[in-house]
């Protein structure tokens, strides 16, 4: 039991307690420059300026404006990789990457197309610059700008981009593993047996194609001008940047069983997983069935 004067005490505590919490609560109010007595005799602009001064204003879409576009070059291993910035006028921005390794040209030329646009309007920008883009690499500004579209649109709404895009769908999804392609084909056939025992993938994706036919001959008709070995090849009049069509080159029967052989080495070595392909290179569109039927369905043409 406490004594009498021991209730006193804890009854003077309190009461010093409750002092300084109103003590508290006016430095609180006072912080900021706005007394207690202003909420009720400021004008009601100043007053709701002050009590919402700590609001995030990104919460307003609606006025979101495009401001600029800039860009950087990230290496990643061999990888050129041009990443663009689509900033607005409320310091938040987006990002995208312009794909498959592209210049960062074909969507900085883009910007002046969309600066003082909303972000957020996505499908109106796009079919604003889809005429832009196009198959391959050339439609990689188009799609970085998309890409960065929907950044800002999950940061001012707070949410993140596959709620907008219908919700949730899946935990997890199954990845496959790219391969870059060795000359030797034993050798790359245990590059790919590593992608499954040590690292654990359940699907893979290899490269191959008309570059293991260079320096063999009976392969290949029409070579005689190209170098068949430069398909990664970006400078004018190379292998690499000549469309399809205007390469002639065409496979022959002796190449075709070299370039299938290759793959059936590593499927043997790999054994039953799903394999996919990769990088045939520049020939008619003849030699791609056939290179199909016979390399995947065991069909000879």
């Amino acid at each position: 039991m406490k004594t009498h004067s021991q209730k006193i005490l804890d009854n003077c505590r309190s009461l010093n307690k409750d002092r300084e919490g109103r003590r508290d609560f006016l430095k609180k109010i006072g912080a900021g420059g706005l007394l207690l007595g202003s909420f009720i005799f400021n004008p009601i602009e100043e007053t709701l300026a002050y009590v919402t001064s700590n609001v995030n204003r990104n919460s307003s879409p609606s006025d979101l404006k495009i401001t600029d576009m800039r860009y950087a070059v990230i290496m990643n291993g061999h990888a050129r990789c041009p990443v663009i910035r689509i900033d607005t006028n409320q310091g938040i921005y987006g990002l995208g990457e312009v794909r498959d390794h592209a210049s960062w040209r074909y969507a900085l030329f883009l910007k002046s197309r969309i600066l003082g646009m909303n972000p957020c309007s996505i499908e109106m920008i796009f079919k604003k610059i889809k005429q832009f883009g196009y198959h391959g690499r050339q439609g990689g500004g188009v799609s970085a700008v998309e890409m960065a579209l929907w950044d800002l649109a999950g940061k001012a709404y707070g949410v993140p981009v596959y709620q907008m895009l219908g919700g949730k769908y899946r935990d997890n999804i199954r990845l496959y593993a790219d391969t870059p392609r060795l000359d030797d084909k034993n050798a790359f056939a245990e590059k790919m047996k590593v992608r499954i025992k040590d690292k654990g993938f359940t699907f893979l994706k290899m490269d191959f194609g008309i570059e293991l036919l260079k320096d063999i001959p009976g392969t290949v008709i029409n070579s005689n001008y190209w170098d068949i070995s430069r398909q990664w090849e970006s400078t004018d009049m190379s292998y690499g940047m000549t469309e399809h069509p205007f390469t002639q080159i065409q496979i022959t029967p002796k190449g075709l069983d070299i370039i299938v052989d290759y793959v059936a080495t590593v499927r043997n070595a790999v054994g039953d997983i799903p394999l996919a392909s990769d990088h045939y290179g520049h020939f008619s569109h003849n030699e791609a069935i056939r290179l199909n039927l016979i390399t995947w369905h065991g069909l000879k043409i």
